[in-house]
């Protein structure tokens, strides 16, 4: 009977450690990971091509020799937010008013307003301590709506000054002057302190819809400023990738994360192979003999690391025009990583405050990347010569 209770007790220990070993999960052991700022918080606001491309310049700073710093994202919210309320009454309400936005909204809000630092101006000057952009949103769509269809048969001249109004209530004025550490600065002379150029930032795509190595308007409904990105090869723009952080630059990265293989709360992203086709032996008869729900459950469960698809330019290209990969979520990519098994990750800052399992950070498999970003930031600096030249750069 001892002997039937011990070798019972063993087969047990077994099963659970056999459990535990395919149910651990991803384990990442970082690589080569450039130093950045904190992870910030964009909250209940849609504003992550802002977070996360300031996120990215102030990375850029803390690379050219200057100081860690906290820039405000919501200066540049409020003035791209009266830019684009323009040019939507402009173009008699054909333009996507909404809070969405790309990085070279500000690039170019840098250039045209200056930048403040988040201690002189946070704007939040609606009755919360993060942005909760519910009610900005709606009461700004619905102003420019009625100016647009006002029944005058043309424009008063005092549009503006009621949207100026509008935002100012809830981001509060605009400082002419302001002091940071005992100096006095005005947000242009503020923007042309910094050790870095907004003109060294390009934006890197890869699509098939246009020529390599041209510029074209990306056409996604939150590019609203209609602003140029270059086009080059999928091999080349990883290229760009590798070569950014292997010299200690970061890039900002747009990306679709509509995928069943991005998981938010266990910060990850992949591409499991699905394709019966692509497996062979025993991986093959054993995935036949799955039914449809089994096969979502084991790629999808995230227990271990799974096969991903190799990714083409045509999948790309298939998925974006048929809206598989959208401009859904900013963030920025600051290192690489691998997982247990030896796979090939990046590691990711994104704007949804310090959360676990990774402190505010997500990993994500090359194959996602490849397969799933929309647009690049980066210093052009940092792009191999060889590429930059096609680039006419």
């Amino acid at each position: 009977m001892k002997r039937f209770i011990t070798a019972l007790c063993l087969c047990v220990a077994l099963v659970a450690s056999t459990s535990a070993q395919t149910k651990e999960g991803y384990k990442f052991t970082d690589g080569k990971v450039v130093k950045g700022t904190s992870v910030k918080n964009q909250f209940r606001s849609g504003t992550c091509w802002c977070f996360s491309a300031l996120s990215f310049l102030e990375n850029e700073i803390i690379r050219a020799g200057g100081e860690e710093m906290d820039l405000s994202e919501m200066w540049i919210v409020r003035n791209i937010y009266f830019e684009k309320a323009v040019k939507y009454v402009r173009l008699h309400g054909h333009l996507n008013m909404a809070v969405g936005g790309a990085f070279h909204d500000v690039t170019k809000g840098i250039e045209k307003y200056g930048i403040v630092p988040q201690e002189v101006y946070e704007g939040l000057n609606y009755g919360t301590d993060k942005p909760v952009f519910g009610e900005i949103d709606a009461v700004l769509k619905a102003y420019v709506e009625a100016v647009v269809q006002n029944k005058n048969k043309k424009l008063t001249t005092a549009w503006k000054d009621g949207l100026n109004a509008i935002l100012d209530a809830y981001f509060g004025k605009m400082p002419e002057k302001f002091t940071y550490k005992g100096k006095e600065y005005t947000p242009h002379s503020f923007a042309e302190s910094l050790p870095i150029k907004m003109s060294d930032y390009v934006f890197v795509t890869s699509y098939t819809h246009h020529p390599f190595y041209s510029q074209y308007i990306v056409e996604v409904p939150d590019n609203w400023m209609w602003e140029t990105a270059y086009n080059v090869p999928l091999n080349e723009l990883m290229q760009i990738v590798d070569n950014a952080l292997e010299n200690n630059y970061s890039l900002g990265w747009a990306a679709d994360v509509s995928e069943k293989g991005f998981h938010r709360t266990k910060a990850i992203g992949i591409i499991p192979e699905d394709n019966i086709e692509s497996m062979s032996g025993t991986e093959a008869e054993r995935w036949g003999r799955l039914s449809d729900q089994e096969r979502q459950r084991e790629l999808y469960s995230f227990d271990k690391p799974v096969k991903e698809k190799k990714i083409t330019q045509e999948m790309r290209q298939e998925a974006f025009d048929n809206y598989e990969n959208t401009d859904d979520h900013g963030m920025v990519i600051e290192g690489t990583a691998t997982d247990q098994e030896g796979n090939p990750f990046f590691k990711v800052k994104n704007s949804w405050d310090v959360r676990p399992p990774y402190d505010g950070y997500y990993y994500f498999s090359r194959p996602y990347v490849e397969y799933k970003t929309m647009e690049i930031m980066v210093n052009k600096n940092a792009i191999p010569k060889a590429i930059r030249k096609k680039m006419g750069l």
